[in-house]
């Protein structure tokens, strides 16, 4: 019976090898600080640079390289293991970690002529409004994240988690639309790194309570349930904390869906009766700018406005931008 139990739990790593996974607390802790800086560093300006040259692979890379995943995982384990030093370590250098992404992203985009903004830039648009979708893809990975920490037979599955969990990216972002101005859009890009954080953490404190308290017993000695309410108790309010503005952002992405098909459906039908063709409708700042060329004169907008009304789109937000068209027949 021996022989069966001993390579099955050859699969799992021991705390010992956790902690030394992701906790900055041995005699190379200094090299390892200078890693970790140096990669931070580095994987700030790849993806600064990815963003500003819209470049998924280019962004890809900084996922792959930024370092970021480590300290998270550290405040994990050091909730489920009580550890409150290296809990106080590992939050420091997250918090250091991502102000100094903030910080590389903003002077980046001193560099850059003109404003980097979801507008103009689909890898912001892509990350200054995330979704309670976001939320149900960044749990799922953080639950891998978890797992790879826990099983050494699937640790080969971490730079997979790395790409699938956006760190440093949203930070980058944070930084760029800060220096643009669009502080509502660093707002949401914010909120998805947060997000991302408190899914790793959420189900990183599921993963290493059941593993130390049903598996170990030896991660933490008060045992049973007490040793689980308190990081199931965090966990509740993390979920809260950022499930509130997730809600509402989608909410608020799905209003704007049904908002502009309204807008789409009816401009189509004006454009016909009047004439004129619809370029395209962009939102930019809240609002529905809807582009439309055509002859003059300029055509009455009272019937789009009550079609509009009509179907509760809010007229206070939507702006029609009418572009004259000049035709000249230079053969005749």
């Amino acid at each position: 019976m021996h022989g069966y139990i001993r390579p099955m739990e050859s699969r799992f790593a021991s705390p010992a090898d956790m902690r030394d996974a992701v906790f900055v607390d041995h005699a190379d802790a200094r090299a390892r600080a200078t890693r970790f800086w140096m990669l931070l560093i580095l994987s700030s300006v790849i993806a600064s640079a990815g963003v500003v040259a819209d470049s998924t692979a280019t962004v890809i890379g900084a996922m792959i390289v930024a370092p970021l995943l480590a300290p998270i995982q550290g405040t994990m384990l050091a909730t489920v293991l009580g550890d409150r030093r290296n809990l106080a370590r590992s939050l420091l250098l997250l918090v250091a970690g991502s102000a100094a992404a903030v910080v590389i992203g903003a002077l980046i985009g001193l560099l850059v002529a003109g404003d980097v903004v979801a507008a103009t830039n689909s890898q912001v648009a892509g990350r200054v409004s995330p979704r309670l979708i976001d939320l149900l893809a960044a749990l799922g990975t953080g639950v891998v994240g978890s797992i790879a920490l826990v099983r050494r037979d699937i640790a080969d599955t971490l730079p997979g988690v790395a790409i699938a969990i956006s760190l440093v990216p949203p930070l980058t972002v944070v930084g760029l639309t800060l220096e643009s101005g669009a502080y509502g859009e660093a707002l949401g890009a914010l909120l998805l790194f947060v997000t991302n954080v408190v899914a790793i953490v959420a189900t990183g404190i599921v993963v290493m309570s059941f593993y130390g308290v049903t598996k170990l017993g030896a991660v933490r000695s008060d045992g049973g349930r007490a040793a689980l309410r308190r990081p199931i108790a965090l966990l509740a309010v993390m979920l809260v904390v950022v499930g509130l503005p997730l809600a509402a952002t989608s909410a608020g992405v799905a209003f704007r869906a049904v908002t502009e098909a309204a807008v789409h459906q009816e401009v189509d039908r004006w454009s016909l009766e009047s004439g004129w063709v619809l370029d395209r409708i962009e939102t930019r700042g809240g609002e529905l700018r809807v582009h439309l060329e055509g002859p003059l004169p300029v055509p009455e907008t009272d019937d789009l406005r009550d079609a509009l009304d009509e179907r509760g789109v809010p007229l206070e937000a939507v702006v029609l931008v009418l572009v004259p068209v000049y035709e000249v027949r230079l053969g005749e």
